[in-house]
């Protein structure tokens, strides 16, 4: 089967030099983007109910901007001011930034690692007099908790977001020819949209184990994966598939 229309279960790439217009370009394909999930806030409710006290600690982990957003949120909504004294350590220098929507920027309490969680963690590891408190989504890699346990650190976990699904009702029956999935929240998504969803000649592919086993556990066909040591991204993975395609349509 030629495939002639895709979807990405992700938001539009803002660069117009994506591999995915090249692809586009190249082999006449109509590609559309549409995130499956989105991220919500926890309410003020579900946060009180985790009996977590923002005041009994003394530094906030952030993995990303979304985790400092809904932190300050929920400060807010609490009523809680967040101490000056607070220290933060990030993942990122650019989520260490991020803070001055929210605080005056000052180096001696705000620690940044270099795009890993384990680089982040040589630097946690010198403040361990330090009370911690890592917000989280309820859907998460368990990595980044079991590291802090082996390094013995005294934190706290607390859901401050969620994953749901978006609505996708309006794609209501899904007019493609394949769907090119990046996280197994999307696979749940696909589902609590279409409950009736049959495969058929429909080729699905996947970013990442944890993506490709969600499809297999739902006995769904899976056509191509990325990565691979031949196809390190998505992009690559999708053109050789449709580059294969294209030879047995001929």
């Amino acid at each position: 089967m030629k495939i002639k229309n895709i979807i990405v279960s992700q938001p539009q790439p803002v660069n117009e030099k994506s591999p995915y217009m090249d692809i586009i370009s190249k082999y006449g394909v109509k590609i559309d983007f549409r995130p499956f999930i989105k991220v919500e806030g926890v309410s003020s409710k579900e946060f009180r109910a985790q009996k977590i006290n923002i005041l009994d600690y003394s530094a906030v982990i952030f993995t990303s901007k979304t985790a400092i957003d809904n932190f300050f949120r929920l400060a807010e909504e609490v009523r809680i001011t967040v101490p000056e004294a607070m220290k933060y350590f990030c993942i990122t220098e650019s989520v260490a930034l991020y803070l001055q929507k929210y605080i005056v920027y000052r180096k001696r309490k705000i620690f940044f690692g270099n795009n890993t969680f384990p680089d982040l963690l040589e630097t946690i590891k010198k403040h361990t007099e330090e009370n911690f408190l890592l917000p989280l989504s309820d859907v998460h890699k368990p990595e980044i908790p079991r590291s802090l346990d082996k390094a013995k650190i005294k934190y706290s976990k607390v859901i401050m977001y969620k994953t749901v699904s978006s609505d996708l009702s309006d794609l209501q029956p899904l007019p493609y020819d394949m769907i090119i999935f990046y996280s197994p929240s999307g696979i749940k998504s696909l589902f609590d949209n279409f409950p009736e969803f049959e495969q058929g000649n429909t080729a699905i592919g996947a970013f990442g184990k944890n993506t490709s086993k969600a499809i297999k556990d739902k006995n769904l066909r899976l056509d191509f994966f990325a990565p691979t040591p031949a196809c390190p991204s998505m992009t690559l993975a999708l053109e050789n598939y449709l580059k294969e395609s294209t030879k047995k349509s001929k």
